[in-house]
């Protein structure tokens, strides 16, 4: 990293309402997968916070902030599969906001919990209670959820790695290092 980068001021990438819905969907999750058996009501609301959160980010996705907006990080597969070799190949350049793969993942990871939201809820109505596929379909949803939790996390710590950055810090207070270089913006 230069002198000059190191002493440049941080951009301010992640606006506050992004950040919130992350680690408030991080914590839903986290306390959803804790309250799993036996908890009723707990993990039924904990899931409806979840679906909300979801839906309140797919519209921040439309109409948020710059970063925040799919259209900002949402590429086409052929583009993100040749960013996925750059990876590979030690060699991908650096992202301001969310990279290919992780604006593809970001979509993925709002994708399964909504699913995983809609089938728990099913599991609660009239219809559908103590109905097995319904219940093998939720946690099955879920098993794909905590992979895609993995992924993600890896891919965090990677790319943290590979551009000398904390990703997980700078979804905390939202700000990055500014770009330089053959950074995209």
């Amino acid at each position: 990293m230069s002198a000059r980068m190191e002493k440049s001021p941080a951009v301010k990438v992640w606006d506050l309402l992004v950040r919130v819905l992350h680690w408030s969907l991080v914590t839903s999750v986290v306390l959803a997968w804790l309250t799993r058996h036996g908890q009723g009501d707990l993990h039924i609301n904990i899931g409806y916070f979840a679906l909300a959160v979801v839906l309140l980010r797919s519209c921040w996705g439309f109409v948020g902030s710059r970063y925040a907006r799919f259209s900002h990080f949402v590429r086409k597969p052929a583009y993100t599969l040749d960013y996925a070799r750059t990876v590979f190949a030690g060699t991908a350049r650096r992202y301001l906001g969310h990279n290919p793969l992780a604006g593809w993942m970001s979509i993925a990871l709002l994708i399964m919990v909504f699913l995983v939201c809609v089938s728990g809820w099913l599991y609660t109505t009239d219809a559908f209670w103590g109905v097995e596929w319904v219940e093998e379909l939720h946690e099955g949803l879920v098993n794909i959820l905590l992979g895609l939790v993995a992924l993600h996390i890896i891919g965090a710590i990677s790319t943290s790695r590979h551009t000398k950055e904390n990703l997980v810090a700078a979804m905390v207070h939202g700000k990055k290092r500014p770009p330089g270089g053959d950074d995209i913006d």
